[in-house]
């Protein structure tokens, strides 16, 4: 099984940026995930931001495509993880459950 690609969009001093990576530790520790962290204000923070409708931090792209911003959901990433299929690309999901 090949890892699968997370793009975090993260900013300082963002409690919401700590628990996301906090999730994907432990979402990491059973699925293998390739995280790259991305400074949202930077150009290419930004820019990725845009393409990806992503409002605040963090933002989270899961092969490329918009999957989150805000706080990320656990319970959402690993059921996204354990389907064979990309998740659909769209409008990100702020859910919280």
């Amino acid at each position: 099984m090949s890892a699968r690609q997370i793009t975090l969009l993260t900013q300082a001093d963002c409690a919401l940026c700590e628990h996301a990576k906090q999730v994907l530790a432990k979402v990491g520790a059973d699925h293998p995930l390739a995280v790259t962290e991305i400074d949202l204000t930077s150009e290419e923070g930004q820019r990725l931001a845009m393409e990806a409708g992503v409002l605040f931090a963090p933002g989270v792209l899961l092969d490329g495509r918009p999957f989150s911003y805000g706080r990320l959901s656990e319970r959402r990433l690993r059921r996204a993880l354990t389907t064979t299929a990309s998740p659909a690309s769209g409008t990100p999901d702020r859910s919280s459950t």
